[in-house]
């Protein structure tokens, strides 16, 4: 009697297309923007992020959203209005060392 197994495909790991969109279906309800931020200047931008209102978390929220804004943005976003972006996310992780420095340390 023949085997009635199948046999299965290998598939190539380079043959793979990896999702290249995986950005595309996240959805965030954790931080606010208002509507336009993203197209003001570098110190707005990490200010409104860095506010209790915007982010309800911290400065550390803002800059996660940021960076999802960079990376749903991709190859549409021109040179200069990432260097602004990227600006502002620079002046928003000073912000947070500022802020955990200030802070006294626990010894555990």
């Amino acid at each position: 009697m023949p085997s009635t197994k199948r046999k299965r495909h290998k598939t190539n790991r380079r043959n793979r297309r990896p999702n290249k969109r995986w950005i595309a279906g996240v959805k965030t309800v954790s931080t606010f923007p208002p509507p336009g931020l993203f197209t003001k200047d570098a110190p707005t931008i990490a200010k409104s992020l860095a506010s209790k209102k915007v982010s309800p978390k911290g400065p550390q929220s803002g800059t996660r959203m940021l960076n999802y804004f960079i990376n749903r943005a991709g190859k549409k976003l021109s040179r200069s209005r990432l260097a602004v972006l990227e600006r502002a996310k620079s002046l928003l992780s000073k912000r947070i060392r500022q802020k955990n420095s200030s802070r006294p340390r626990r010894i555990p």
